[in-house]
């Protein structure tokens, strides 16, 4: 048994998707994830979600939510604020194979976004409740993310793979909900279940990665080493793809608080 006592070390959310995160000190959470968390997102004119993969430079782009809306900012832009009712058409959209209905007709972020990416794209909102699931577990409803609602890193796993790629690597790359450290390098691979405060989280499935984890969190570029997904390839691989972090359900809902015991149950 290992002496090591796992902590929550850090907390971010990505209101828009592919957008800059922010990281908390604190949050609620509860089976949708944290608030805000990818309630927002870019997409191409047939309503399918497009992402740094294909337009790096959307993580310069700040994004502030509110109970009202979301704010977006980049240096040289005069920001904006994207209010809710500014959404006023419900639309067909897609993420990764998943099809449900979202909103769109914020026209003024549509144009802020499509300036600044020199592409013809639109802003979209979840709605002010999600009307996407959990597609293995129904139950659970789910923002714009990729395919749960919460990602957990630990962070001897990034030491691990900065070590092995000759430099420190930042976690943002990686875009995790919860960090975990105290724990041995991939430890998170082996959990089933965890508690932090006072709910459960399952541990649902391997994080498949790919180049977007190449883009520079600082610069909005793709790293022409293909690091760090090269050396991922090297140690992480699996026949599902190359894996880092761990898919995560809370089972109930609390409030997150960086520094919290993270307690195995299985």
């Amino acid at each position: 048994m290992s002496a090591l006592q796992p902590v929550l070390s850090a907390l971010y959310r990505y209101p828009v998707k592919s957008m800059r995160g922010q990281s908390l000190t604190a949050s609620p959470v509860g089976p949708l994830g944290l608030p805000f968390d990818r309630m927002w997102m870019v997409a191409d004119p047939s309503g399918r979600f497009v992402t740094g993969r294909e337009y790096p430079e959307l993580v310069l782009i700040d994004a502030i939510p509110t109970d009202r809306g979301v704010t977006l900012s980049t240096p040289g832009r005069p920001e904006l604020f994207v209010p809710n009712e500014a959404f006023s058409r419900p639309i067909p959209v897609t993420v990764w194979g998943d099809s449900f209905s979202a909103w769109e007709g914020a026209t003024e972020a549509d144009d802020w976004i499509s300036d600044y990416i020199g592409a013809r794209l639109s802003f979209l909102w979840t709605g002010a409740e999600t009307a996407r699931r959990v597609r293995v577990d129904p139950a659970v409803p789910l923002s714009f993310a990729d395919g749960y609602p919460l990602l957990i890193i630990g962070q001897a796993s990034l030491d691990d793979l900065s070590a092995r790629v000759g430099r420190p690597l930042a976690m943002e790359r990686f875009r995790p909900n919860l960090v975990v450290s105290g724990a041995e390098a991939f430890a998170e691979d082996g959990w089933t279940r965890i508690r932090i405060g006072e709910s459960s989280f399952r541990i649902a499935k391997p994080c498949e990665r790919c180049v977007f984890t190449t883009v520079d969190p600082d610069t909005g570029r793709k790293g022409l080493d293909q690091e760090p997904l090269r050396t991922l390839a090297k140690y992480r691989k699996t026949p599902a793809g190359v894996i880092f972090g761990q898919n995560v359900i809370a089972e109930g809902a609390t409030e997150l608080v960086v520094g919290m015991a993270v307690e195995v149950l299985e």
